[in-house]
């Protein structure tokens, strides 16, 4: 009787059914379901309700291998009948990685998926003088768009200042696969920085063509799938890496960070200057630090003066998008590592960052002086 009583409850689980579960499972690093990416192996019955699974990594040191164990139990153990769920992990073959590889090219080679023809939204940040917050600027844009739905990439190309990783509380070495790298996901953005790479103090001493070779690789050698924005965050000023993204995307629109002084704004403006005269249309202007929010009795003071974002604006000839004040959740959340938006989603500062993300325009950039396309019927 026993044996019986074992034989139906074997039959009562449906295995393609927990396959279709578990192979529908996403890998947060390549974007893609476990049956699509090759990572789901063999799915079988040992024994009574208990569903054997073997889940294929593209390396054995996948640093994200326990949140995709727990994905891949829970989703098995979501169809009925299935009482226990063992996971067995195995590492990808060099001819399967290899095979991965390629396709997540999509045959486009060592190109980028950024240009022309590109529907994703690119948006470089910019700033005249360090110091203005335009990396946590980015950060908390990033999510906002990312909370809105949409798939939201951060590059962080301030290869000499990189804060992204600090913002984002993301510190491990990118996954590589046979020459292309895999973004880090965070609170729902996908994130590459030189910073990843590099132990935490060690310095970055490029210069020229390594740099722009740099850009070229964090541009066309991440897989950065699907993206519907992407936001590149500018080391300040007006320097190689400006230069670099203006030849390499050549629909990037420039949004440019600037605080009340006189002195941020003044420098900030030869920024949009050095953008519109190389072609670079420029989206808009954000004011940070617009005022001090007091946490006890939430009064605003404007410690870094008043007027500084609508006079940028004026002598750009473009729009102020927002005008974002500093308060206690924004400063210590980049201590933190982790975003405002994601910790304090009701502070001040967050709901501007909100606002300016649902109304970032779309600028596009002229066709004067640019090589078109021709058909010939």
């Amino acid at each position: 009787m026993r044996v019986l009583a074992r034989a139906r409850a074997a039959g009562a689980v449906d295995l393609e059914a927990v396959r279709r579960a578990v192979g529908a499972v996403r890998d947060p690093e390549l974007d893609l379901a476990l049956a699509d990416a090759g990572m789901l192996g063999e799915v079988r019955l040992p024994r009574g309700g208990t569903v054997r699974v073997v889940l294929r990594l593209t390396t054995a040191t996948c640093p994200l291998r326990a949140e995709l164990i727990r994905d891949v139990r829970s989703a098995a153990t979501a169809v009925a009948g299935v009482s226990d769920v063992e996971v067995h992990v195995e590492a990808m073959s060099e001819t399967e990685r290899m095979s991965l590889a390629a396709r997540l090219r999509g045959g486009r080679g060592s190109r980028h998926p950024f240009g022309r023809e590109s529907s994703t939204l690119v948006y470089a940040v910019g700033s005249g003088k360090g110091g203005v917050g335009k990396s946590t600027v980015t950060a908390n844009l990033a999510v906002a768009l990312a909370r809105q739905g949409k798939r939201v990439g951060v590059l962080d190309a301030d290869v000499w200042g990189w804060s992204i990783p600090q913002l984002f509380g993301v510190r491990r070495p990118p996954v590589a696969l046979k020459g292309l790298m895999l973004p880090l996901p965070a609170h729902g953005v996908v994130l590459m920085s030189v910073g990843f790479l590099l132990e935490h103090d060690e310095p970055v001493v490029w210069r020229g063509p390594m740099l722009h070779k740099a850009i070229e690789q964090f541009l066309g050698d991440v897989h950065w799938g699907e993206l519907d924005v992407l936001l590149i965050d500018l080391p300040p000023g007006t320097g190689d890496v400006a230069l670099t993204l203006l030849e390499l995307v050549p629909d990037a629109q420039l949004l440019v960070v600037t605080t009340p002084q006189p002195a941020a704004q003044h420098v900030a403006a030869r920024v949009a200057r050095m953008a519109r005269d190389a072609g670079m249309p420029v989206a808009g202007v954000i004011e940070n630090m617009s005022t001090h929010v007091c946490s006890s009795c939430d009064a605003h003071t404007p410690l870094f003066g008043a007027g500084g974002g609508e006079r940028l604006a004026a002598d750009i000839e473009t729009a102020l998008l927002g005008q974002i004040p500093l308060d206690l959740p924004l400063r210590s959340s980049g201590d933190l590592g982790v975003p405002a938006m994601v910790a304090s989603p009701d502070a001040a500062s967050v709901v501007e960052v909100g606002r300016i993300a649902a109304r970032l325009p779309v600028a596009r950039r002229s066709l004067v002086g640019r090589s078109l396309p021709l058909t010939v019927v």
